[in-house]
């Protein structure tokens, strides 16, 4: 009875609870969108932090989608990646029949962590326009309109030495396998076996070195673009990068033979040379421009009488 006369409590119980409505999809994947710049190009360190996390989920998936597309493909990239190790066995069975060389698959997961490596090397570097140009973006609104004229220009340049040096790499490793598999008596019982997953890693290593030795030219010349160093510098110094061109070649390769070393040295060396003469003529550029500067300061600052 008490219960049934107290109104407070008899309205409460009509009331119908809260319904909980779906939320928009797009507002759940508004995360995913990059954040809205103001129109002076100003924005918070949230903001930046939200334009890094848009960027690196774009770059994700891009290379996923890369990696999708070259699984059509992957017998040919088997072929392509096993190709320097047939030249190799096909000159050691020309000088030297009697040596067995043989290329194997360890273990029952290994020819599906092949798959999944190879395919993504080749969606990486397929997509590479597309998440380099990602990278771009989120530099490029904190440079100036000469730093990104500057910064195209040096990767204008860094690229094809970078593929050349990655070409040069793939060219020399049957020569660098032929010198190393050598080194197996003749007549022996001993077969030579190659591993597939060790072999890729070695391959990417040798083309990965020689593709970065090949932007030493772009390094140097960076550095006489920002002031750092001179060619004047740069020619005093000329024997003993040469010689750090050997040391490094030794050190960096993972074959360790000395075909291969030589192979990376003398070209290293010979960009050296070549950066040195473009830092020269960028030197007297500057010291002419520097001149004229000058000239004409003094002129402006002269007396009417002169």
């Amino acid at each position: 009875m008490a219960e049934s006369l107290d109104p407070h409590r008899a309205e409460s119980s009509d009331v119908d609870p809260p319904v909980q409505t779906a939320q928009p999809t797009r507002r759940r994947l508004a995360w995913l969108r990059p954040p809205v710049m103001s129109p002076d190009g100003r924005m918070t360190l949230v903001d930046h932090f939200k334009e890094l996390r848009y960027r690196v989920i774009l770059i994700v998936l891009l290379i996923l989608v890369g990696m999708g597309a070259m699984a059509f493909f992957y017998q040919e990239l088997y072929a392509f990646l096993l190709e320097p190790y047939m030249r190799a066995v096909a000159s050691i069975n020309a000088s030297r029949p009697d040596q067995e060389v043989l290329v194997v698959n360890a273990g029952v997961s290994a020819p599906m962590t092949l798959a999944i490596k190879i395919v993504a090397i080749a969606g990486a570097v397929v997509t590479s326009p597309l998440w380099l140009y990602q990278v771009w973006a989120f530099l490029a609104p904190g440079l100036l309109a000469k730093e990104k004229k500057w910064a195209v220009a040096f990767i204008a340049a860094g690229v094809p030495l970078f593929l050349t040096g990655v070409g040069l790499g793939y060219w020399i490793l049957p020569k660098g396998l032929v010198v190393l598999l050598g080194f197996t008596p003749q007549h022996s019982p001993v077969a030579n076996m190659v591993e597939m997953v060790p072999f890729l890693n070695f391959m990417l290593q040798i083309m990965l070195v020689f593709g970065v030795a090949f932007l030493l030219p772009v390094v140097i010349v960076a550095l006489n673009f920002a002031g750092v160093v001179t060619g004047k510098q740069l020619g005093a110094a000329r024997s003993y990068a040469i010689v750090g061109t050997f040391v490094f070649a030794a050190v960096a390769t993972p074959s360790t033979d000395p075909i291969s070393m030589l192979a990376l040295a003398l070209p290293m060396a010979l960009l050296y040379v070549v950066a040195e003469i473009i830092c020269r003529g960028n030197d007297r550029r500057k010291a002419k421009r520097n001149a004229d500067d000058e000239l004409l300061d003094s002129s402006a600052s002269g007396t009417p009488g002169d």
